[in-house]
């Protein structure tokens, strides 16, 4: 049964000398595409700061300064038109401080794209993530 409210989570976006970081993601919602860090919010945990736990839960990055991007919905029906699921993504921008990108808990790979790659990405990667590039390198 799907959910009778939307799921808050967070996305991790980290721009670090002209790149953009992403991870392939090794569990569903979109397993095998390449995305940004990140997961649900935990109880009690603030929007920011669940955003800096997710990327370095995910890739071991250390970050600071998170900024509130965007929040995007992606709601999905299933084949009789019900819910079947509806996440509200909380997009934060984060400042790189320290560490190396590796992939850790439910990430596949860990690397560093530059804007023009992840334009290309295409069907690889998940919804709108070229879109969330831009919006952050104009940030």
């Amino acid at each position: 049964m799907a959910p009778r409210r939307p799921v808050v989570a967070v996305l991790a976006v980290v721009i670090r000398e002209g790149k953009i970081l992403l991870v392939r993601r090794a569990n569903p919602p979109d397993q095998g595409l390449w995305g940004y860090p990140g997961g649900r919010v935990e109880p009690g945990e603030a929007l920011l700061d669940a955003a800096l736990r997710e990327l370095e839960e995910e890739t071991g990055l250390s970050a600071g300064d998170p900024q509130l991007l965007t929040v995007l919905d992606f709601i999905e029906h299933d084949a009789e038109g019900q819910l079947a699921w509806h996440y509200a993504m909380v997009t934060v921008l984060c400042r790189w401080r320290a560490g190396e990108a590796v992939a850790a808990d439910d990430a596949l790979e860990a690397r560093w794209f530059d804007l023009d790659a992840v334009a290309t990405l295409d069907a690889s990667a998940s919804a709108r993530v070229a879109e969330i590039a831009a919006l952050a390198c104009a940030a």
